[in-house]
């Protein structure tokens, strides 16, 4: 099953979204146009960029833009929040396209896979680690309070540092 057939199935749990606070802490390493891969016009990391005088091309699977086949003529970084489920190749493709980049990801078993291991430490990683849980939602109604894991922002080329705790 595609991507885009994955993601518009019925039921489907990796539709989860970024609070504004999650957006805003990332905000300062934003560089040049941002492209949001997995964001629709009402997520905050389009919002937030763009009011905050940044570019931004946001793109999402119900609109057509598969990450996997789509890529924007012009761009300086890609910032978001990927599907869970797609974690491994979301990255691979990242690396792929060489732009710096920025993903919100669980960081449970974040690196005990062996494919994403040897990912990062072929290719370079830095983490951008804010204090405590992100509580995402799917609608305002379904706001997950204290999830029971951690996310970070896996990196590349665009942090100062390979660790920044925030």
């Amino acid at each position: 099953m595609s991507f885009s057939e994955t993601i518009k199935q019925k039921g489907n749990t990796d539709e989860w979204y970024t609070p504004r606070h999650a957006v805003e802490l990332i905000l300062p390493y934003a560089k040049g146009k941002v492209w949001c891969p997995f964001d629709s016009d009402d997520s905050y990391f389009p919002k937030v960029f763009r009011e905050n005088g940044i570019e931004c091309e946001n793109t999402h699977i119900s609109t057509g833009y598969d990450f996997f086949e789509y890529e924007p003529a012009t761009y300086d970084c890609i910032i978001s929040n990927p599907p869970y489920s797609k974690r491994q190749a979301v990255l691979e493709r990242l690396y792929k396209l060489g732009k710096p980049f920025a993903m919100l990801v669980n960081v449970n078993g974040i690196f005990d896979n062996r494919k994403r291991f040897e990912l990062f430490s072929n290719n370079g990683v830095q983490l951008f680690i804010p204090r405590g849980r992100t509580n995402f939602f799917q609608s305002e109604e379904t706001q997950k309070s204290s999830p029971n894991f951690q996310s970070i922002y896996v990196c590349r080329n665009l942090l100062p540092k390979d660790i920044v705790f925030e």
